[in-house]
């Protein structure tokens, strides 16, 4: 019993004799901050985070931050809330004599900093921190880390998290000069199964001096990753294609409508979209000031508002100004092209020339990561949303009185008339369901592109184009136009670049409509043939 006794004390004593050196190395480190150089504030970052303090993870974050502040001789932290803080004591200061200065930081200290919070975040009960920590210790690569990276491991419970802590430590080990072979090949298969950019960064960097079959087996890895890469990244622009093809659908589906059902080239087409931009911004603005529970459904409550907006203005300018321009294309064309210009101006004279801000709900936010790829939240809801336009407006055509009207009317409007149908009307009501297709066009766009005076000017010639190329008042045909013309124009892009990419679609869109002048699609009918 006396034995063990002895053993229980010799045990407490080492014990406290370890906190009373961790405890030292943490006061001793504070100090540094204050010589304003760069190399002691490297040293001090990584004394104070083997130091076990509970105040270590303030201080290092602090630093990161801007918020470690040395003065009178010691030094200082303040907390997010504003508190001041001294970080030896860890009791709030408010009675600190002289002017305080932040600590300097350069891209050294900033790898410090990042290496020590990861250390200090790698057990920690919060599986977001710790992922984050892992994250931090993989691009920092700090050698003294692997030894709690290993406890992290150990105990890790959530398999995304312990991914990235098992990438984390083959990072280390495949750089590190005394692992074992066996280690280091270990590392580069760990790598090889992450398969992203840093992995291949990693593997195509690595050492000459490593072994000759841990270098082969990088290679293999670093080829694999590449081939890999490659398959996700023309996927990725197929998607991107998908995604411009929604917006030129949705930008085009209405100018179909109208160009095919009264043959008017309306060049104040885009302004519609803008003024549907512009509706939404309104609505959120309004939200903002008397309902904020309301911002997440605000991008539903601008829709119908939109269509009305932009539907309005659409049916008042058919009746005041296309009606008596009816077969006449080039007084039309200078006509609208003159309102559009009106409206540019009048939105600039009210809204001012600067872009306005519209918020993204948190509903649209975020990222979707499939394999390499990322989708955007809100490039899918538009994606979604463009094709379920699409379908309504089908819908409405096919089974609607109205749309009965507007196709007898495209098809052949002589015979139209004579049966009975007031084609002014239908010309009317066409021009307005198009403009305020354009109108909730602008609300999608608003999450996508900035909302300005010009807004729609960076859609009108490639929504002509889709109309052109799919067919005259064809609604299939806009849609295979615009999804053909996006994601060719996506994959063009990585070897021509954007603006010669888009001269090619050009070149080629002109040689297919001398081939087939009246598109993809042809309007069938009489008075189309003739």
């Amino acid at each position: 019993m006396v034995f063990l006794r002895n053993i229980l004390q010799a045990t407490v004593l080492l014990l406290g004799m370890a906190s009373a050196a961790l405890a030292g190395a943490y006061e001793e480190a504070l100090p540094k901050f204050a010589n304003d150089s760069y190399v002691d504030t490297d040293a001090a970052i990584g004394a104070i985070a083997g130091s076990g303090n509970p105040l270590s993870i303030d201080v290092v974050e602090s630093l990161r931050d801007g918020r470690l502040l040395v003065g009178s001789g010691q030094v200082f932290f303040r907390r997010t809330s504003g508190e001041l803080v001294n970080a030896a004591t860890g009791q709030a200061w408010g009675n600190q004599t002289g002017e305080l200065k932040p600590v300097r930081v350069n891209n050294r200290v900033r790898r410090a900093i990042e290496a020590a919070l990861g250390s200090l975040t790698l057990l920690s009960s919060d599986a977001a921190k710790r992922l984050e920590a892992a994250r931090a210790v993989f691009r920092s690569r700090d050698e003294a880390t692997l030894p709690t990276l290993e406890k992290a491991i150990a105990q890790e419970g959530q398999p995304h998290v312990r991914n990235v802590l098992e990438s984390a430590r083959a990072a280390i080990l495949l750089s590190k000069q005394d692992a074992l072979p066996i280690q280091r090949l270990a590392a580069v298969q760990t790598l090889r199964n992450r398969g992203d950019q840093e992995a291949l960064a990693l593997l195509s960097n690595l050492p000459s001096q490593a072994p000759p079959e841990v270098i082969a087996a990088a290679g293999n890895a670093a080829d694999g990753i590449r081939t890999r890469l490659a398959f996700w990244e023309a996927v990725q622009n197929v998607w991107y294609g998908i995604s411009l093809g929604s917006v030129l659908l949705l930008a085009a589906i209405g100018l179909a409508i109208t160009f095919g059902t009264i043959g008017v080239i309306n060049m104040a087409h885009g302004e519609m979209v803008m003024l549907g931009a512009y509706t939404t911004f309104m609505v959120q603005e309004l939200i903002r000031s008397n309902f904020p529970g309301l911002f997440e459904a605000s991008l539903l409550i601008a829709l119908p508002l939109a269509f009305l907006v932009a539907s309005s203005v659409g049916i008042l300018i058919e009746r005041t100004v296309i009606r008596f321009l009816y077969g006449r294309p080039l007084e039309t064309l200078l006509a609208t092209w003159g309102i559009s210009l009106i409206l540019q101006q009048g939105v600039r004279t009210i809204f001012g020339p600067t872009n306005r801000e519209v918020g993204t709900p948190a509903w649209m936010s975020g990222a979707l990561d499939i394999g390499a790829m990322s989708l955007t939240y809100n490039r899918i809801a538009i994606v979604v949303f463009a094709f379920s336009v699409f379908a309504i407006l089908l819908l409405v055509l096919r089974y609607t009185s109205l749309g009965l009207y507007v196709r007898a009317v495209t098809q052949n409007r002589r015979m139209a008339g004579s049966m009975g149908i007031r084609t002014s009307r239908v010309d009317a009501l066409a021009f307005g369901l198009g403009s305020g297709v354009a109108g909730i066009a602008g609300v999608a766009l608003s999450q996508i592109d900035n909302v300005s005076p010009n807004l729609g000017q960076g859609y009108i010639i490639d929504s002509f184009m889709v109309v052109v190329f799919g067919g005259v008042g064809n609604l299939w045909g806009t849609l295979v136009g615009a999804m053909t013309l996006g994601i060719a124009n996506k994959l063009l892009e990585p070897y021509a670049g954007a603006v010669l990419g888009k001269i090619a679609l050009l070149i080629a869109i002109i040689v297919f409509i001398q081939r087939r002048p009246r598109g993809l699609f042809a309007l069938k009918g009489r008075a189309v043939e003739t």
